[in-house]
């Protein structure tokens, strides 16, 4: 049975709920803070994606929405019922959520259908195995439900825990980079197939990943967290072309970053000079060019530079190049065939479109 065909099932179909953070806080070790104030909320039937890089506090955040762990400070809530606080902690079994791990957690000496029936201790042992069937058929394994783990590919296991965790009919389906540990062949047909069967069970999810494209492929919103912070709440779409800062900008685009002064509203660079309405004038401010910035040519544009390296990736050629004024060579991204195989010696322009100014502060991109 293909994956597709688990979409003809509709039995199961949860109550989404809204799931918030209140001024969340959390520390392992006094003065030592892993999550930092976050507010922010999962609307009903909203996949929402918690994004960011290692040791940002996202896992923690999805452990404290699941009752595994327990804040230091704030509230979380489902609707409008606290289910965590200073004066309550309910434990995750009463939560009305669903948890999808890393590592998938099957059970390998359990059958498939016992390993999805696992948590459907409320219901008479046949009542569990129907629901069972019904997650397993809408996740496309349904001929798998006698077998054991050791038989499936990583997908497979994937949908298995999926289906695993849908059964009770969550409120809300939380999955810590629930693709991290597939094939990169896979990774896409999987994810949409994961994506197809949380629209389909109205669930309201939230998806750990480090991964921007995987955010903006599968996230209706996006939150983008850095060392314990919420840097960012938006669609890909305002992330990628509104970034808040240049930690957001750089998380979704490769950059070539230059610091500049502000005079008269504008950033004077080697490479030309951009408007900088949010930076005062006199203040520093840092420029960062996406790799997609540039438009080049062996005949014309608006600034000479030297080929020093060029990478075919197949549609486009990554290049390094060397430009008068620059110290560092600067890397763009260009169509394959946009420049003859032999010259070094080209022309840049730069597409304003792809330029973003930002306030200097001590962040990197």
């Amino acid at each position: 049975m293909a994956v597709g065909s688990a979409t003809t099932v509709t039995a199961g179909v949860s109550f989404a709920a809204r799931l918030s953070f209140d001024r969340v806080g959390h520390e392992f070790r006094p003065g030592l803070p892993t999550l930092r104030d976050i507010s922010l909320a999962a609307e009903p039937g909203e996949v929402l994606c918690l994004l960011g890089p290692s040791g940002s506090g996202k896992t923690t955040l999805l452990r404290i929405a699941a009752g595994i762990e327990r804040q230091t400070s704030g509230a979380v809530f489902l609707n409008e019922r606290k289910i965590s606080g200073p004066d309550v902690f309910l434990p995750p079994e009463q939560r009305s959520v669903g948890l999808v791990f890393q590592d998938y957690a099957l059970f390998p000496h359990l059958s498939i259908l016992d390993n999805v029936r696992f948590g459907l201790t409320a219901l008479s042992k046949e009542e569990a195995r129907r629901e069972a069937m019904i997650s397993l058929e809408r996740v496309g394994l349904a001929q798998y439900a006698n077998a054991f783990p050791n038989i499936l590919s990583g997908g497979q296991q994937q949908r298995v825990a999926l289906a695993r965790a849908i059964a009770p009919r969550p409120a809300v389906l939380l999955m810590d980079e629930p693709f991290s540990g597939l094939d990169s062949r896979l990774k896409d047909s999987v994810r949409a197939d994961t994506l197809s069967i949380l629209r389909q069970s109205r669930a309201t999810a939230i998806v750990v990943t480090h991964d921007a494209e995987e955010a903006m492929r599968m996230a209706d919103r996006i939150a983008l967290l850095n060392e314990g912070r919420l840097v960012q709440l938006a669609t890909g779409h305002e992330l990628y072309n509104n970034p808040a800062t240049l930690f957001a900008a750089g998380f979704f685009s490769e950059l070539n970053v230059f610091t500049a002064r502000v005079t008269d509203g504008h950033a004077e660079t080697p490479l030309g000079r951009f408007p900088a309405p949010a930076v005062t004038n006199g203040s520093l401010a840092s420029v960062a060019m996406r790799l997609s910035a540039f438009d080049v040519s062996d005949t014309h544009g608006e600034i000479p530079a030297r080929v020093v390296s060029r990478r075919f990736l197949g549609v486009v050629e990554l290049l390094e190049l060397a430009v008068p004024g620059v110290e560092k060579n600067i890397r763009a991204r260009v169509r394959c065939g946009a420049l003859s195989s032999h010259h070094r010696e080209i022309w840049l322009t730069v597409r304003p479109s792809d330029v973003l100014v930002f306030e200097k502060t001590g962040e990197s991109a």
